[in-house]
């Protein structure tokens, strides 16, 4: 069975430097091709080259671009199929865990993952990685189902050290043991669904539910 490799970011777009170097690395087999995953809107043109900014300086300069869709076409999944690496784009968490949960998408993320294909998520793109996708909002959270590439933990994006109770009564309502808040600039590591790499700041949560 081949590794798994998933990198969670806290803000949008572009790589950090360390993991955007790792990510690079990793996606350098077959064809070195690489998806971004985004939802189309009217500044979609002018925000994408950000994604691949840092891969290109890594060597990396085969990018294909896929508009999120219901009805996905052969040729859309076939992009999947064959690329060596994968970008969840940022926005509206709620559209893209529609997208991806609701299509054929995220069963071919969740297929090339499991055989080894680097997945990575940019803020709404990391929640929606997760089994556990937590919304955090003003009024109430919204807690979706998500891919579940890592599935006993959780996040939270756009991370500061107001957010901690936040993230804490998540834990608690999800009974996760470990959730990890990440701030803009800043970005985790999994290895095998285990951590192995940060970079920038990183807020790690660890409950004791026999004291809680």
């Amino acid at each position: 069975m081949k590794n798994r490799h998933l990198f969670l970011f806290g803000g949008g777009p572009p790589f950090t430097s360390i993991l955007g170097n790792k990510f690079a690395e990793l996606s350098s087999t077959k064809e070195h091709k690489i998806a971004i995953l985004f939802i189309e809107t009217s500044d979609s043109e002018k925000y994408l080259p950000i994604y691949t900014s840092v891969l290109k300086q890594q060597g990396l300069n085969n990018f294909v671009f896929l508009p999120l869709s219901l009805t996905p076409s052969a040729t859309f999944l076939e992009e999947l199929r064959t690329c060596s690496g994968i970008v969840i784009g940022g926005g509206n968490t709620e559209l893209y865990q529609n997208y991806l949960m609701e299509s054929s998408i995220g069963h071919h993320i969740k297929t090339v993952y499991n055989e080894g294909i680097p997945v990575a998520g940019f803020s709404a793109g990391a929640l929606v990685s997760l089994k556990n996708c937590v919304v955090q909002s003003k009024n109430d959270p919204l807690f979706l189902e998500g891919l579940g590439l890592l599935n006993d933990c959780l996040i939270q994006v756009h991370f500061s050290s107001t957010d901690e109770e936040s993230l804490k009564s998540a834990l608690i309502e999800t009974n996760s043991a470990i959730g990890y808040g990440i701030s803009e600039n800043s970005g985790i590591y999994f290895e095998n669904e285990t951590l192995s790499l940060t970079e920038g700041t990183i807020h790690p949560i660890e409950l004791n539910y026999q004291n809680k």
